[in-house]
């Protein structure tokens, strides 16, 4: 039997994995996604959504298209690692993503075939084509100038691309230098890590979205301040010492993570290094 079995869950609740049903939006995560959706449905052409690693980015990414990517009116497309080493491999992943084939293998033939896609999706076909860029960071000065391009193609009404950028912060000062790209993006969204409160709120609705009905809390007050205090409020940390400290619960087995479990894992993940092999 599973451990989250044991603790009357029907299903894990802290999976790291970027399950949109599990995503815990937070005023600054309802924030952007609101916004995007509205950027979007105007087809203003180009978002930035930045943010430090671990802080829902992707999640955010998965949550916008399970909510628009059942709609016919829009044509999602996504690209997880854009760290392509030229600017002909980029461009090829991009007409991959929607399935175009250029006439050849060259970034000019690349470009036309998207602009005559675009054109036939956004004009003939009247829906909203949508491109997410996830690890963003990655992205080379030919790549940031591919999609530059890629946005020039609109018409006196509304961008033909609606492009979204999720990225570290790092990339901030690159695409700031480059006016031309800068100047075309229509929202520039930060999400910062969780409050208090919010790392509370996370950990409650993870848990209920698991199944967990008991009346009594699984984690006390001063273990989500302990958590809270040692991950800085980063939900995909928070995510992975919550499951963590559930294991240990069944396995001692008690009723709820207090502070000393909480304690005793932080200090076991400081001697080791924390993160060290996290996904990122």
């Amino acid at each position: 039997m599973s451990y989250y079995k044991i603790l009357g869950l029907e299903e894990e609740p802290f999976s790291t994995s970027p399950d949109p049903s599990f995503f815990y939006e937070s005023r600054e995560h309802r924030e952007a996604l609101l916004r995007l959706e509205i950027a979007i449905k105007l087809r203003r052409g180009l978002s930035l959504i930045l943010g430090d690693v671990g802080n829902g980015k992707t999640t955010l990414a998965r949550k916008l298209f399970a909510r628009l990517g059942d709609d016919s009116r829009y044509l999602f497309g996504m690209v997880l690692d854009p760290g392509a080493e030229s600017e002909l491999d980029f461009i090829l992943s991009l007409t991959d993503v929607y399935d175009i084939h250029p006439a050849e293998r060259s970034v000019a033939a690349c470009k036309k075939a998207l602009e005559r896609f675009l054109h036939q999706k956004g004009l003939e076909e009247g829906k909203t084509v949508v491109l997410l860029v996830d690890e963003a960071q990655k992205l080379s000065q030919g790549a940031i100038e591919v999609l530059r391009t890629l946005l020039n193609y609109e018409t006196n009404k509304f961008k033909l691309l609606q492009l979204v950028l999720l990225s570290q912060m790092e990339l901030l000062p690159r695409v700031r230098e480059i006016r031309n790209f800068w100047e075309r993006i229509a929202l520039k969204y930060v999400i910062n890590p969780l409050n208090l409160e919010e790392t509370h709120k996370m950990i409650q609705y993870r848990l209920r979205r698991g199944g967990y009905k008991q009346e009594g809390p699984l984690f006390t007050a001063e273990a989500v301040e302990e958590i809270h205090s040692y991950t800085q409020g980063c939900p995909r940390r928070i995510t992975m010492l919550c499951h963590d400290a559930l294991e240990i619960l069944v396995i001692r087995n008690k009723t709820a993570v207090d502070r000393e479990i909480t304690q005793e894992l932080i200090a076991e993940d400081s001697r080791i290094g924390y993160g060290q092999f996290e996904r990122i």
